[in-house]
């Protein structure tokens, strides 16, 4: 969420297009001049902001813009895309762990199969190591709890309104979750895993996935602020 009085809206510095700020990453200097990723937009100084994908980043560090951007000399780590990638699939997976405190996920092939049946799974998440009769039998349990079709989205499937989810391997989920051999799971209404679901959207626009389309929870729509930022590529 901005903080009061932020813009939600920022140039960015690469394609030169204004954009949302949950669009957008927040770059700053370090001390030394090292390019630092503010996904929190919370860091101190002059912040550079570019879309939120590795293309936009990778294209950045190749034509040397953050240089430009900064108007300073910018050190760029080579594994800058990289490393947004794991900060913000980390954060994907510790707003995952949340959904568990909160009891709004359950593991296990029966749990899971029971949730679809009860109507109670508002996503499904499969290890990507997960084996595919496993996938495919849970998938049909969607099928039978309604004949609506399903499509793709990027690395996540949406299946009757239900995004199914394969952007981790097990051992990624075991971490997250603090338990062992997690295969498949789903996640129950809920702040928590709405959050997880938002997370996942950030992670698929970054790898450059289509963006998973979000349901809404309270039958009505949710404007955007269009307040636009009355700077540059900077701003606190």
């Amino acid at each position: 969420m901005p903080r009061r009085n932020e813009p939600t809206e920022r140039l960015c510095a690469v394609t030169r297009e204004t954009r949302p700020i949950d669009q957008l990453i927040r770059f700053v200097l370090d001390p030394e001049g090292r390019v630092v990723p503010d996904l929190k937009r919370r860091l101190p100084g002059r912040g550079v902001w570019m879309t939120a994908t590795r293309v936009t980043v990778e294209t950045a560090i190749r034509r040397k813009l953050f240089t430009r951007a900064f108007e300073a000399t910018a050190i760029v780590d080579p594994g800058l895309a990289d490393l947004i990638d794991r900060l913000i699939s980390e954060a994907a997976l510790g707003t995952l762990g949340l959904a568990r405190k909160a009891g709004q996920l359950v593991t296990g092939f029966a749990k899971v199969e029971a949730a679809i049946a009860a109507g109670t799974a508002t996503g499904l998440i499969h290890a990507r190591d997960a084996a595919e009769d496993g996938v495919a039998k849970l998938a049909a349990a969607v099928r039978r709890s309604s004949r609506l079709p399903s499509r793709q989205i990027g690395r996540t499937q949406e299946k009757n309104g239900i995004p199914v989810i394969r952007s981790f391997d097990s051992a990624q989920l075991d971490l997250a979750l603090g338990r062992s051999n997690v295969i498949h799971a789903a996640l129950l209404a809920g702040r928590a895993s709405e959050s997880f679901v938002e997370r996942l959207v950030a992670l698929e626009r970054y790898r450059g996935g289509e963006a998973l389309s979000m349901p809404q929870t309270d039958g009505h729509s949710k404007e955007a602020d269009t307040q636009t930022d009355p700077q540059d590529t900077t701003g606190s």
